[in-house]
C-alpha cells in the first residue's frame, strides 16, 4: 500500500528512513525527536552536530545508527500560532522536502510521524489533513511506500464535524449484524441488474450506459470490468493504481489474470479511484463475489463517501482508521 496509516513506535518502524519531527538545532528535544535520538545512540547525535541545524519547513538526512531505520530524515515543524502565521505551508513544506530528500537517495519506503501535533500545538485534525494531502500529492506521480505513524489512538483525531457526520450516517443506516450469504449476493446481482435495466429505458443523457452495454457486459470478471472501466474513464493504468492507493505489482496481478480474486478493500479502492457511483461501485464488488451491506460499518462509511461525493482515498482511509475499521488498499 502506498500509504498506509499505522498505530507503532516509529522508533521501531523498518523502512529506508524514518522522519524525526526535530527542534531547529537538531540536537535532539522531547517527544518523538528525543525518543529518536535515544533509540539510535549517541553516534547520531555527534552527526547532527554536524549539519549546523535546520530551518523550520526544510530538512536533513542523517544515518540511522541502531535504529532498524537506515537513515533518519530531521525536519523541523511549525510552532501553532493560532494559524495566521504561514503554519500551514510551513507544515506541507516538511513532508515535501523529507519526501524530495527521499526520493533523491531512491528511498523505497518512508514512515512519518504526524509533525508539530505534540508540544507545538498544532491542531491534530489540521495536521493531520495537511500529511495525507501533501504525501497524497507525492504518491500520484512517485512510487514509494509511505507510513504515517501514529503511536496511540489519543494522538489521532478526526475533524469534529466529519467525525459526527459520519457517525449520524452510520446510526442513521446500520441494521443488526447477520450473515451474507449466497442468496444475498444473488439478490444483489438482481437488483444491480434491474436498476441497470430501468436505467438504459430513459433518456442517455442521465446514464451513460445503454441495455445492449449492460447486457452485453454482464458475464466479465472483475479484472474485465476493471480494465473496460479504466478504457472508459480515458484513465491510464498508472493513474488508476496511483488514486486506488495500490501497489504497482498488484495491479500488474489484475492485469494479467482474467480470474484474478481481489479482496473487498481492494475491489472497493478501484471504484474509488475510478469515482463510481454506488450502484456502479455495488455492480464491480459482485465480480468478486462481494457487496455492501448495512451491516457493515466499514461498507456504510464507504458508502458515505461515495453519496457525498468525496473520492479522495486517502480522506476515506483517514475516516476509517479512526473509525477502527480496515483501510482501502492492499
Amino acid at each position: 500500500m502506498p500509504l498506509e496509516i499505522i498505530r507503532n513506535d516509529i522508533t521501531k518502524v523498518h523502512v529506508d528512513a524514518i522522519v524525526n519531527a526535530a527542534n531547529s538545532s537538531l540536537l535532539g528535544g522531547g517527544g518523538v525527536d528525543g525518543a529518536i535520538h535515544r533509540a539510535a545512540g549517541p553516534e547520531l547525535l555527534e552527526e547532527c552536530r554536524t549539519l549546523g541545524g535546520c530551518k523550520t519547513g526544510q530538512a536533513k538526512i542523517t544515518k540511522g545508527y541502531r535504529l532498524p531505520a537506515k537513515h533518519v530524515i530531521h525536519t523541523v515543524g511549525p510552532v501553532w500560532h493560532g494559524g495566521n502565521s504561514n503554519e500551514e505551508k510551513l507544515l506541507a513544506d516538511c513532508y515535501k522536502n523529507s519526501l524530495e530528500l527521499a526520493k533523491e537517495h531512491n528511498f523505497e519506503s518512508i514512515a512519518f510521524p504526524l509533525i508539530s501535533s505534540g508540544a507545538y500545538g498544532y491542531p491534530k485534525d489540521k495536521a493531520f489533513k495537511t500529511a495525507i494531502s501533501v504525501i497524497g500529492e507525492f504518491l500520484l506521480s512517485n512510487e514509494m511506500t509511505v507510513y504515517l505513524v501514529v503511536y496511540d489512538k489519543a494522538a489521532f483525531v478526526l475533524s469534529e464535524k466529519l467525525f459526527s457526520s459520519i457517525t449520524q450516517y452510520i446510526d442513521d443506516k446500520y441494521i443488526e449484524e447477520h450473515s451474507y450469504n449466497r442468496r444475498d449476493i444473488y439478490e444483489e446481482a438482481h437488483q444491480v441488474r434491474d436498476i441497470y435495466l430501468t436505467e438504459a429505458s430513459v433518456p442517455a443523457k442521465k446514464y451513460k450506459r445503454s441495455l445492449d452495454n449492460v447486457v452485453k457486459n454482464m458475464d466479465e470478471t472483475f479484472s474485465q470490468m476493471l480494465l473496460r472501466l479504466i478504457d472508459e474513464k480515458g484513465m491510464t493504468d498508472a493513474e488508476t493504481y496511483k488514486k486506488a492507493n495500490i501497489d504497482r505489482k498488484l495491479f500488474s496481478k489484475i492485469r494479467n489474470d482474467i480470474y484474478y480474486k481481489p479482496s473487498k478493500p481492494t475491489a472497493i479502492a478501484f471504484a474509488i479511484a475510478l469515482k463510481l457511483n454506488l450502484d456502479e461501485t455495488k455492480d464491480l464488488l459482485l465480480r468478486s463475489g462481494f457487496a455492501l451491506s448495512n451491516s457493515s460499518k466499514f461498507d456504510i462509511i464507504i458508502q458515505y463517501f461515495i453519496e457525498d461525493g468525496n473520492y479522495n482515498i486517502f480522506e476515506i482511509n483517514e475516516a476509517l482508521f479512526a473509525f477502527d475499521q480496515s483501510m482501502l488498499g492492499v
